[in-house]
């Protein structure tokens, strides 16, 4: 690679300009420093944005999708994968952000938004252990997706999908409905309100539990 290359397409003369022998070489190796930093910063946003695009974590496979994700949840498109052709029955749930909420009885009205945390490397094993839970419950079911949506959500849009498929309709509601509470109950994530009159972390979380031990409706 050349000189210039090195230096982003930026001629030498320009860079040593009026510098001593001795500055020519630190200025240089600055600049050289300073675009292959620009190249790594560029290489690291396109990987982020490819894993952004995909979810913040989690997997997808025949049976399963369970992830985190950053991106609008689309129900056209769960419910679409949740088809197999051995299943009569697709049951899906999605939660929406809805303009108040209630706390230990306080009425807060106009929220604005909320934001979504969750403690990534637990939410995974958590999502991994609900399915498998649910499988155990109701070993004729098909697929299962489990999706959380973490970051700035607004009034209308879907936080969390759960979707089950199964020959018939009475086991396909019953797993969805545990998976939910399960998700509830079990998954590390955090929601944070803002309303008219301010903000806060809801109140109502409790420490999460196995799913194994969340009970059937």
């Amino acid at each position: 690679m050349s000189r210039q290359a090195d230096l982003g397409g930026m001629a030498p003369g320009a860079v040593v300009w009026r510098q001593g022998r001795r500055r020519i070489r630190v200025v240089i190796v600055n600049v050289i420093r300073f675009h292959e930093f620009r190249r790594l910063v560029t290489a690291k946003s396109l990987v982020l944005a490819g894993r952004y695009a995909l979810g913040v974590s989690g997997e997808r496979s025949d049976l399963d999708w369970l992830a985190l994700v950053e991106t609008p949840l689309s129900a056209a498109e769960v419910h679409d994968w949740a088809v197999r052709p051995e299943c009569g029955a697709v049951v899906l749930f999605s939660g929406t952000v809805r303009d108040h909420a209630e706390e230990n009885g306080e009425l807060r009205e106009g929220v604005t938004h909320l934001v979504y945390e969750a403690y990534e490397d637990q939410v995974s094993p958590k999502f991994r252990a609900i399915a498998d839970e649910a499988r155990r419950r109701w070993p004729t079911i098909g697929r299962v997706a489990l999706l959380h949506r973490v970051g700035r959500l607004e009034v209308g849009e879907s936080s969390v999908m759960v979707a089950v498929s199964a020959p018939h309709r009475p086991e396909a509601f019953e797993a969805a409905r545990w998976a939910i509470d399960a998700v509830k109950a079990s998954a590390p994530v955090w929601k944070h309100e803002t309303w008219m009159g301010g903000s806060a972390w809801g109140t109502g979380a409790s420490m999460p539990v196995d799913p194994s031990r969340v009970p059937s409706a």
